[in-house]
């Protein structure tokens, strides 16, 4: 079973179930697929959905799961990752209305730098990113809170002086 997590924001997520059915299609994806769509309103008889599950139910789903696909939530993602889950990352875009901004990618990609994850950009192929997926070994997560912080505050300053200018 593949776990899909789109998690709890408030606007929709199409763009990433597309891209998992077109690798159902291409027979890439042969295996039960469970959703958890939050509020994305995507229909398809290929998948299973829920809209939201409960942080036990979660768990269970994550220790059961082969691999996780997942958006760029930071609580998803390190559940997942000690669990020990190989997991694929998509970063909620603005361009799309996705999410308010960019973030995702900022974080997915210092998260893939070290190691934890593949992260699935705009544009990128995700059929290759599956077939891929047997080869790479994620690194063990180990939290180094001191990290995290420092990135969310570099993002966090970033947007006061973006805020700043504008006045």
């Amino acid at each position: 079973m593949i776990l899909v997590q789109l998690g709890t924001h408030e606007l929709e997520f199409p763009r990433m179930l597309q891209l998992i059915e077109e690798c159902i299609d291409e027979g890439v994806i042969d295996e039960k697929i469970m959703v958890q769509r939050g509020n994305t309103k995507y229909q398809s008889d290929k998948m299973e959905f829920v809209e939201y599950l409960s942080y036990e139910e979660m768990e269970v789903l994550t220790k059961e799961a082969r691999y996780i696909l997942t958006h760029g939530g930071t609580g998803s993602i390190i559940t997942s990752i000690r669990h020990g889950k190989k997991v694929v990352a998509f970063p909620r875009l603005k361009k799309y209305n996705e999410h308010n901004d960019d973030h995702q990618e900022e974080i997915l990609d210092m998260m893939e730098s070290q190691e934890y994850i593949k992260v699935c950009h705009d544009g990128d192929d995700l059929v290759q990113i599956i077939k891929d997926l047997d080869n790479f070994e994620p690194k063990v997560f180990s939290s180094d809170n001191s990290k995290m912080v420092g990135i969310l505050r570099n993002f966090i300053d970033g947007i006061d002086t973006r805020h700043t200018k504008k006045r």
